[in-house]
């Protein structure tokens, strides 16, 4: 389900009508976020990290509003509910795409992101499906090979895209706290500094309240 946004009344009309128009309207930022607890719960309960970072991400979006924001035309679209669109790597060292649904349950989550998992894991090449032109979806990677300090992304300039694109690195460990690097990228005519910092806001709070992060609602 969504809702049309009256840009007319909307605070941010003159940032989005400046934006909209860039070749290149995308900003990011990259953090190491503080997941320290989330990494012991995860271990000391058999509960994939992955998992659980993964859905606190999905579900930070989920909590801030602007990150729901899509542009259709010249309109603005507000998405009840984003999904995840997640790059899933296989044995052989190649990826396909995945189209996890989104549920506030992490027992229902994590079922949806373990079944795109073996979805891609039976299959070869990128699959690109129709699910990958939706725009109530998140594009998002893990990059577990690496730390990374900053990240780019391979863009089509000449395809019109507002979606949200967040990718994660691998985690370290410095004094005793487990970082990740969290890297996301949004369409500048939709969100500002100001939003981006509510979502790690969010992710961060997630992350340090494991307990918190498996029920419903914080």
């Amino acid at each position: 389900m969504k809702r049309k946004l009256d840009i007319e009344n909307w605070n941010r009309k003159e940032h989005f009508h400046f934006f909209k128009n860039f070749t290149e309207p995308f900003w990011g930022t990259t953090v190491q976020v503080n997941c320290t607890e989330a990494y012991k719960y995860g271990k000391q309960h058999g509960i994939s990290f992955y998992a659980l970072y993964t859905y606190a991400i999905t579900r930070s979006i989920n909590e801030t509003e602007n990150l729901r924001y899509r542009i259709l035309g010249d309109e603005v679209w507000v998405f009840e509910t984003i999904h995840l669109s997640s790059t899933i790597g296989r044995t052989d060292g190649t990826f396909g795409f995945s189209f996890v649904k989104y549920s506030t349950d992490f027992e229902v989550f994590t079922g949806n992101l373990k079944s795109e998992i073996e979805e891609v894991n039976k299959c070869s090449g990128i699959r690109f499906l129709d699910e990958a032109k939706r725009l109530d979806y998140i594009h998002f990677s893990t990059i577990p090979w690496f730390e990374f300090t900053s990240l780019s992304h391979a863009r089509n300039h000449g395809f019109a895209d507002s979606v949200p694109k967040i990718s994660v690195g691998k985690f370290f460990t410095e004094n005793d706290t487990i970082f990740l690097p969290v890297s996301i990228h949004v369409h500048h005519g939709l969100a500002d500094g100001y939003h981006v910092g509510l979502f790690f806001e969010t992710l961060q709070k997630l992350l340090l309240m494991p307990e918190e992060l498996l029920i419903n609602k914080l």
